[in-house]
């Protein structure tokens, strides 16, 4: 009986590869937050523990920027003097603020794309095992590529959020949390609200159920396979955007609110009850959005 080609241990292996992978790329982008994300402070600084972080501002006008002067490590966010002179952010800011987000959302969604991803390697082997398609390693790389620009996307816009935002004195600028009870409340309403409707409740579908996705929309090769990831990306944006919309209440790098977002996305999408865990929570976000009006 000849030996197993290297190709072959490769593709009994490419589970193990996969979330390997995965477990690495979710572990960096865990320690780049946690050190701060290039903001010069780390997470654990910007990490407050409140109901109503809002009554932690003194609503105060709009800052030029990331410009936070007297706040000590800011120097990578400094702005020429004609970018402060418009309230603009510079072209280095722009990028890091974007690769922050970035960041955050690989560290927050891998867990719960995992399962979808791990399917898709296994699917694609069951298929060259069948002589359906060409035997060789699963275009995995690329399927988590297309998912992980989807949320590029999304972080790009959530960026330009940021910076708009900042301009209007409703998110503070050293700890990018609300400093507005009605800014609070009404972001906390509308995802609660958001949390029973069609479009929340067809998006969770998808990622519920990876093995339908996959079966109703499969395309081949390395660039059917990262479309088929962006598209499951996409799923997954209107799926969580509105939770991720609540880190500007909580604050954009405060561990507690994103761990806490990151872990209601897993069990959302994959505990048995996770609609009802969703629907749940929605319940409490229109409660708690309500609250925050009178605090």
């Amino acid at each position: 009986m000849t030996e197993p080609t290297v190709l072959e241990r490769l593709l009994k292996r490419d589970r193990a590869i996969t979330l390997a992978g995965l477990l690495v790329l979710c572990l960096l982008a865990w320690a780049y937050v946690l050190v701060g994300a290039g903001l010069g402070m780390s997470a654990w600084e910007m990490t407050t523990v409140s109901l109503f972080p809002h009554s932690q501002h003194d609503p105060a006008p709009a800052m030029s920027g990331m410009d936070m002067t007297g706040m000590t490590g800011m120097a990578g966010m400094e702005m020429d003097g004609a970018a402060a002179a418009s309230n603009a952010w510079g072209a280095s800011t722009w990028a890091l603020v974007t690769a922050m987000w970035w960041t955050m959302m690989i560290a927050m969604m891998s867990p719960s794309a995992a399962p979808t991803i791990l399917l898709y390697a296994r699917v694609y082997r069951h298929a060259a095992a069948q002589g359906q398609i060409q035997a060789a390693p699963a275009p995995t790389g690329a399927f988590t590529a297309g998912y992980l620009v989807t949320w590029l996307g999304f972080s790009a816009i959530a960026a330009a959020l940021q910076w708009l935002l900042q301009q209007q004195g409703l998110v503070s600028t050293a700890t990018m949390g609300s400093q507005s009870r009605y800014f609070s409340g009404g972001v906390l309403v509308a995802a609660g609200v958001y949390q029973f409707s069609p479009l929340k409740n067809l998006c969770l579908s998808h990622c519920r159920a990876p093995s339908d996705f996959l079966s109703g929309h499969w395309k081949p090769g390395a660039l059917g396979a990262f479309r088929l990831g962006a598209l499951h990306g996409s799923y997954c944006v209107g799926c969580c955007w509105t939770l991720m919309a609540l880190l500007f209440v909580g604050g954009v790098m405060n561990l507690i609110w994103i761990a806490a977002i990151a872990l209601l996305v897993l069990a959302e999408k994959v505990a048995p009850a996770g609609r009802w865990v969703g629907r749940g929570v929605g319940l409490l976000f229109i409660v708690w959005g309500v609250a925050t009006f009178f605090v």
